[in-house]
């Protein structure tokens, strides 16, 4: 296994992105400090009905990168979250995978999910 996983921004992992309670304030705090312009832009972009809102499609990348929610961390490292560009990272079993879900829904429930049941009104 190579030590770096070598991400190409492809965008597979980015949704859909289900959030909890704590992780939608800590985007809300960064979408706060997101200059107008960049919102906008990301508002007006079009994307796939499950596609993460925070994803800039032109610029290949995570906007809210800082604060991004533990399954996007998680994806690529866990066997049923296996980054087709970077398998060999895929190491961590499924059964690990779901119980650090479950430790972080039960320290705080489910929100929902980015762009389906969160969208940018809510960030107002």
């Amino acid at each position: 296994m190579s030590k770096q996983f070598d991400c190409t921004n492809c965008g597979l992992c980015c949704g859909p992105v289900p959030i909890t309670q704590y992780e939608f304030k800590k985007i809300k705090r960064e979408v706060k400090k997101m200059p107008f312009f960049l919102v906008d832009k990301l508002m007006n972009q079009e994307r796939g009905p499950l596609e993460c809102m925070f994803r800039d499609i032109e610029e290949d990348k995570c906007t809210i990168y800082k604060a991004r929610p533990d399954i996007c961390k998680m994806f690529g490292f866990y066997e049923d979250m296996v980054c087709p560009n970077n398998p060999e990272h895929a190491t961590k079993s499924s059964s690990d995978g779901y119980k650090r879900v479950n430790r972080n829904t039960r320290k705080s429930p489910v929100a929902g999910v980015l762009s389906v049941d969160i969208n940018w009104h809510d960030f107002k």
